[in-house]
């Protein structure tokens, strides 16, 4: 339970840190966590998605949703991918990307890395209504996260402990410890009652092999900002898959 409480703390705003105390250790075991959390952003975007089309317009209603998704996750994803964007654009060596992805001021890589990203990201929820948009929105933000995590399960961590942000290193969790999370993160797409959704999960797990072999080509491993890029990007993909199928 502490796992999943300090992975909420770690992806969230919430201010859990007021009514309960995680020790640091439970910190470096969130990994196989990081999808549960994906029922709560994923949940709470999904429902400002629903209500908000209820009252105004489907667009806005995508916008909407977004922004409330930003004020619960404090964006800090989409900090770490404009820091990667800025890095791996940016950055011709290992030593040179960590440190512009280490410097707080965004570049133009970031700034054009996160028009485009947001752009897609409405565009992607607009073009779904909302009888499926619910259960596919919680879907692939849990099926990122899994994605993500899994990912970051069998990478190295790029710099030494004393230079993460949040000093702390995820600790690699055994493949058998990941089986009962696997059925969580596929029980969301029982909901979307179309079962060809489930080819949009090919999209998002070529993107996440893709990264893995990107980041340990370019740095030998991951960073926090790896993390939160990873989400994003996996996540596009998942919605750039559910969306093809959707179209046709």
């Amino acid at each position: 339970m502490k796992g999943f409480l300090a992975a909420v703390m770690m992806l969230t705003r919430l201010p859990l840190w007021r009514v309960v105390t995680i020790d640091k250790r439970y910190f470096a075991d969130v990994l196989m966590y990081w999808p549960l959390v994906g029922y709560l952003t994923g949940g709470v975007t999904a429902l400002t998605l629903w209500g908000a089309s209820l009252v105004m317009p489907w667009f806005p209603a995508c916008v909407l949703a977004v922004a409330v998704r930003l004020l619960l996750t404090g964006a800090m994803h989409e900090d770490g991918l404009a820091d990667f964007l800025d890095g791996f654009g940016g950055g011709t060596s290992k030593e040179k990307i960590l440190a512009i992805m280490k410097d707080s001021h965004i570049g133009s890589y970031g700034t054009i890395g996160l028009i485009v990203y947001f752009l897609l990201y409405v565009s992607f929820l607009y073009s779904l209504d909302m009888p499926v948009a619910w259960a596919l929105v919680v879907s692939a933000d849990i099926f990122s996260k899994f994605c993500t995590s899994f990912m970051i399960n069998t990478l190295p961590y790029a710099r030494t402990e004393e230079e993460s942000k949040t000093k702390v290193v995820y600790r690699r969790n055994t493949l058998f410890a990941h089986i009962p999370i696997v059925i969580l993160v596929f029980l969301p797409f029982l909901a979307v009652k179309d079962y060809w959704f489930l080819g949009a999960l090919v999209l998002p797990v070529m993107t996440s092999l893709c990264l893995r072999m990107y980041m340990k080509k370019k740095i030998g491993g991951y960073t926090g900002d790896c993390c939160g890029a990873s989400f994003l990007i996996t996540e596009l993909a998942c919605y750039l898959g559910i969306v093809i199928i959707y179209c046709r």
